[in-house]
């Protein structure tokens, strides 16, 4: 496995995939948060890393001070530097096992939930699955936003399809040109399960990729 640590060096490189990939990333997590009714925001970020993506759609946006929630990373280093990033919010970062529904508890339903690095790195099967249980980690109407290289084969296509059938509505797919990074927002239109918790919903078998 790579460091993951020296992973989030690309985000700092202008024009690399992966700073692409976190613009688009911030943009649509403060529309999301933006969209939600007034009051308090709660948020969801999974395998969170250094949570720049939370930190920087955050950054100045007017409804800061409404985001509560939670972000799930279990490397102790990238953990610290989320802490560091999120200071001076109501969010919290746990030092956990994202994969695990247990890493969640207590802090489901959510508005935004955030599932970014995470299906690049995890089998399909544990992607479809995630998916299907996503609408318990939703509040109603929530948006989901997640990410996924578009190597051949080219799961982002599944993936949207999967999204469709535990009942959400797509509501942005950016496939930047000459990359090969997708991101996903979907919207649940449906009304949100009841949580059911304490089973596993990914295990991480790749090495970080983007």
């Amino acid at each position: 496995m790579k460091n993951w640590v020296e992973w989030h060096d690309a985000y700092d490189m202008p024009g690399s995939a992966l700073a692409v990939r976190l613009e688009i990333v911030v943009g649509h997590v403060a529309d999301a948060v933006t969209s939600r009714a007034p009051g308090a925001v709660r948020l969801v970020s999974m395998c969170a890393g250094q949570g720049r993506d939370v930190a920087g759609a955050l950054d100045g946006h007017p409804r800061r001070g409404d985001v509560t929630g939670r972000l799930v990373e279990l490397d102790p280093a990238n953990a610290a530097v989320a802490r560091r990033l999120v200071a001076g919010t109501a969010l919290q970062v746990l030092e956990g096992d994202a994969g695990h529904s247990g890493a969640y508890e207590g802090a489901v339903p959510a508005d935004v939930v955030l599932a970014c690095g995470v299906f690049g790195n995890v089998a399909d099967e544990d992607i479809r699955g995630t998916v299907a249980a996503l609408p318990e980690l939703c509040a109603d109407g929530a948006r989901v936003v997640w990410t996924r290289h578009r190597r051949a084969p080219d799961v982002t296509v599944d993936i949207r399809r999967w999204f469709a059938e535990a009942g959400f509505r797509e509501l942005a797919f950016d496939a930047p040109d000459g990359l090969e990074i997708g991101v996903g927002v979907h919207e649940l239109a449906v009304p949100p399960r009841p949580w059911s918790g304490g089973r596993r919903l990914f295990t991480f078998v790749r090495v970080p990729r983007s």
